[in-house]
């Protein structure tokens, strides 16, 4: 029996949930930098972004009852990833803890909205 559940934030519909768990494996959409209203957060601080976009990511798994330390594979794409990837990888580092998911670090000429420096997607699991 196939057990499919999805998360949707309710802010915008773009044609994709935010989360979608098959079986126990989540895939969680691209996150970024907005508030609980889908105001954006940190212009020009990709600290600020970093903490957001984490934030974002813990509510989606949060969504499914599951946790950070559930996180199995993470994608971080970054605008100006020379400049940007110390911060982030800081931050990340920080936000998962001792746990350490598989994951990728990827630099991209830019993203969705010209404001945003950081998305992050992932997979994770229920048990």
């Amino acid at each position: 029996m196939t057990n499919v559940k999805s998360y949707n934030h309710g802010l915008w519909d773009h044609g994709i949930t935010q989360g979608y768990s098959v079986n126990g494996t989540i895939y969680i959409s691209g996150q970024f930098s907005h508030d609980t209203e889908g105001t954006f957060v940190g212009e020009g601080d990709i600290e600020a972004q970093t903490r957001q976009t984490l934030e974002n990511l813990d509510r989606v798994l949060a969504g499914f009852d599951v946790t950070r330390s559930k996180l199995a594979y993470v994608e971080i794409f970054l605008t100006n990833a020379q400049e940007h990837s110390e911060p982030v990888i800081r931050l990340f580092k920080e936000y998962v803890g001792q746990h350490r998911p598989a994951g990728s670090l990827i630099g991209v000429t830019y993203l969705a909205s010209p404001e945003q420096l950081i998305e992050i997607s992932a997979v994770a699991h229920t048990d």
